[in-house]
This record gives C-alpha cells, sequence and structure tokens, in this order.
C-alpha cells in the first residue's frame, strides 16, 4: 500500500508571502502534496487562485485542491479545474465536500431549500461530462444548459474527485460517485468503519473504490493544544475526546497516522492547527516526525 503525506496551510499562511513561502518549502521537502481548503464565507484564499500560484512556482509538489462545488457555475467550474491541472502538468488532486454550514453560506451558495448532496451529485455528473469533451444538454430546478461544449479538458484522463463527509448519505454517496475518500475529524476506529461503509456502497452499485484511495486530513499541534483548539474540537465533535482527532507532538502524530493504516487509510493531509512562522522549520519538524512513513 502506498502510504503519501500532505500538507494544508493553516489561515495565516495563506496570504500573499506567507503562501509563497509555504509553497516554495514543500517543493524542497519530502512531502507528496500541498492543499488548500475552499471556506466560502472566510477570507482564506480561493484554493484554484492559490494553487495557481504554486503550480507556477514548483514542478514535482501534487496540488490539492479540497473544493466546496456548489455556488459556482458548473460550467466556469469544469473550465477553471482542467485549466488549472493542464497548467500544472497533470498534477491536481480534488476533493469536493458540501460545504461548512458557517453562518451566510447557505444564502451565499444560493441553497435556500436545496439539499447540499442533491446539487453536489448534479454537479459531479456536469463536471464529467464537460471533461470527456461532451456537449452538455441538461435542465434542472437549478441549471438550464443547451448544447453547450467543454472549454478545457484536464490534462489527466480521467481527473479523479474524491468526496469527503462521515454521515451515513455521505458515505453512501461516496461509494456510489466517487474516486476515493478524503475524511476528516473521524477517530481510527469510526475512519475503519466509514471505509467498510463505502466498499459496501460501492458494491451495490456495482463498482469498485481503489483500496488505496482512502484518506484523512488531520490536525496536529507540536506541543500542547491550547484550549482555544480544544473548544474548537469539541465544539464539532462534542461526543468524541479531541486527543483521538488530533496530533499532539511527533510520537502521538506519529501514533494517530500509524492507527489509520491499520485501519486501511493510505493517503493523510496534515494540517498544522496553530500558526507557523517559518515553514521551513515547520516542514523539518514534521518531516522528522512522520515523513518516514511514506513508501515507494
Amino acid at each position: 500500500m502506498k502510504i503519501r503525506l500532505a500538507v494544508a496551510p493553516e489561515s495565516s499562511s495563506q496570504q500573499g508571502a506567507g503562501l509563497v513561502a509555504f509553497g516554495d518549502a514543500l517543493e524542497a521537502s519530502a512531502f507528496d502534496a500541498g492543499w488548500l481548503s475552499d471556506r466560502p464565507v472566510d477570507p482564506t484564499v480561493d484554493p484554484l487562485l492559490g494553487l495557481a500560484l504554486i503550480a507556477g512556482r514548483t514542478s514535482r509538489l501534487k496540488l490539492g485542491a479540497n473544493i466546496v462545488p456548489l455556488g459556482r457555475h458548473p460550467f466556469l467550474l469544469a473550465k477553471g479545474l482542467a485549466q488549472l491541472d493542464q497548467l500544472s502538468g497533470g498534477r491536481l488532486l480534488l476533493s469536493f465536500v458540501t460545504g461548512l454550514d458557517q453562518p451566510g453560506e447557505r444564502e451565499l451558495l444560493r441553497l435556500e431549500g436545496a439539499g447540499r448532496g442533491a446539487v453536489l451529485e448534479e454537479v459531479l455528473g456536469l463536471l464529467r461530462a464537460w471533461w470527456s469533451g461532451e456537449a452538455v444538454e441538461h435542465r434542472s430546478a437549478r441549471w438550464t444548459i443547451s448544447g453547450l461544449a467543454s472549454a478545457a479538458r484536464p490534462a489527466q484522463d480521467p481527473l479523479e474527485v474524491w468526496l469527503g463527509g462521515r454521515g451515513p448519505r455521505a458515505l453512501e454517496r461516496v461509494g456510489r460517485l466517487a474516486d476515493g475518500w478524503l475524511g476528516a475529524m473521524v477517530t481510527p476506529a469510526e475512519a475503519s468503519v466509514a471505509r467498510a461503509q463505502i466498499q459496501t456502497a460501492a458494491q451495490r452499485a456495482g463498482r469498485e473504490i481503489d483500496p488505496e484511495h482512502f484518506g484523512l486530513s488531520i490536525g496536529y499541534v507540536r506541543g500542547a493544544p491550547g484550549e482555544q483548539t480544544l473548544r474548537g474540537l469539541r465544539a464539532r465533535r462534542d461526543a468524541v475526546d479531541p486527543l483521538e482527532l488530533l496530533g499532539v507532538g511527533a510520537r502521538s502524530l506519529r501514533s494517530l497516522i500509524g492507527r489509520h493504516i491499520d485501519g486501511g487509510l493510505s493517503k493523510f493531509v496534515l494540517r498544522p492547527i496553530e500558526a507557523v512562522t517559518s515553514w521551513e522549520d515547520e516542514l523539518e519538524w514534521l518531516a522528522g516526525a512522520v515523513a518516514d512513513l511514506q513508501t515507494c
């Protein structure tokens, strides 16, 4: 099983020089990819813009985009992602989520009365049609598209899309439609169960998910977590011990990743919870803690 480790920046590194420093340091590191996440109502950088900047400064680093496709016109999203894959020489990795449900987000994404999962499925079908070069005829409550031809095709064929989520409907959707799963905020035991549920859903749909296409985003702190960090984790998973979700120091982070590997996961996005002052120093520490877990 190929174990791959990626890194995502915390919010303070997503402005100008901070994002450049993140991308440059990661390109020179042992890690496989850099990930940016879509947070529609926050001031963090749009992943398509941030990854385009990093793509122009790197040559080997894979570029992960965790996208909220809702609220974007599918045609423009298909075009933008395909062109980013072209410009980066086929280095784009994609994960779609339905959003964070932050205050104001539903109005911003024009989701009044709409089911997030249903809209995501509709968008995904349209993207894949355009990426395959089709001219799309489509009518729904949200979009009317009359024979609109593809504006750009990605370098990768196919351009895979992984999905997130941890609820039963989300996991069933992964098995039925996605190329892989990138979860978050789940314990090792929960992740192992989710993997089995996704595989069962895939079998019911007459599909197969590559056994190496199961991953997780994991937050970590180098020292003792602050109370604000613990409060944030409890707010999202109040029935779960925060230390089952968070790597605390090198030994704890390594152990947490190892437990997930034992449960069948092989792709990990590591996220510092606290502000990073030097990405060279951060990645040196992180590499010393876990980089040797990657396999050839």
